[in-house]
């Protein structure tokens, strides 16, 4: 069966798939299993979910990484997958939105959903080339627009999803000639490597990643990227 046919008929009507299977089609589509839960529109299991991590920390480190290009994020994920791993000494996340309102439509809660696997609020997410109004908006209501397919486009790289995985979630039509905006899957799958750290493992790996790309810290955030998607091998 397709990947788009799965993803589609999951979030169709995926509530009745048991967590062995969405753990099994995890692995062999190649997603964290967190994120089928919530395309299933299941509870995702506590021990899936990122520890309590410092808000300001979880932003200087998406926006470390997004200085890396391609081979430095393979290396900048090997790293962190080499990390220990540590118990968690803080609760995990609690299921609490990233947008300001509660969703209202299904892909709006999903794409939320997405967004918090990853320990992420709106504020947190590297620059996309999207406004925090517009990012609020589709984790409120994901309404027909012709800025759909611009906006998942823009959303799918930091989430490490490729963009005809997200689109067969979305139900939205997938052309061949769409490319991301600015980053595409190999920078959110350094973020879902990542969902485990605790935040001292986190200065770590954005401290590595100004090894990696020889970028300088600044000391503060500014919302710019370098955006390598248009040199993503996925397209070459």
């Amino acid at each position: 069966m397709e990947r788009a046919t799965i993803l589609s008929r999951l979030a169709a009507s995926g509530t009745e798939t048991t967590p062995q299977r969405l753990t099994e089609l995890a692995a062999v589509l190649d997603i964290p299993a967190a994120d089928l839960f919530v395309v299933a529109g299941q509870p995702v299991p506590a021990i899936l979910l990122p520890p309590e991590r410092d808000a300001g920390v979880m932003r200087q480190f998406a926006y470390r990484v997004s200085y890396c290009d391609h081979s430095q994020l393979a290396a900048l994920e090997a790293f962190v997958r080499s990390l220990p791993r540590v118990a968690a000494s803080e609760p995990f996340m609690q299921p609490t939105g990233p947008g300001r309102r509660p969703a209202e439509t299904r892909f709006a809660a999903v794409l939320g959903a997405l967004i918090r696997n990853r320990g992420f609020g709106i504020r947190e997410l590297p620059f996309i080339g999207l406004s925090l109004s517009t990012l609020h908006g589709m984790v409120w209501r994901w309404d027909p627009s012709p800025h759909r397919r611009q906006q998942l486009s823009a959303i799918a790289g930091p989430l490490g999803w490729t963009l005809p995985d997200l689109f067969a979630v979305a139900d939205e039509p997938y052309s061949e000639e769409l490319r991301p905006m600015l980053h595409c899957r190999h920078l959110g799958r350094v973020f879902a490597a990542a969902v485990p750290l605790p935040t001292d493992q986190l200065i770590e790996t954005a401290e590595e990643a100004d090894r990696l790309s020889v970028r300088a810290d600044h000391g503060v955030w500014h919302p710019v990227s370098q955006g390598f998607a248009e040199e993503c091998p996925d397209f070459a």
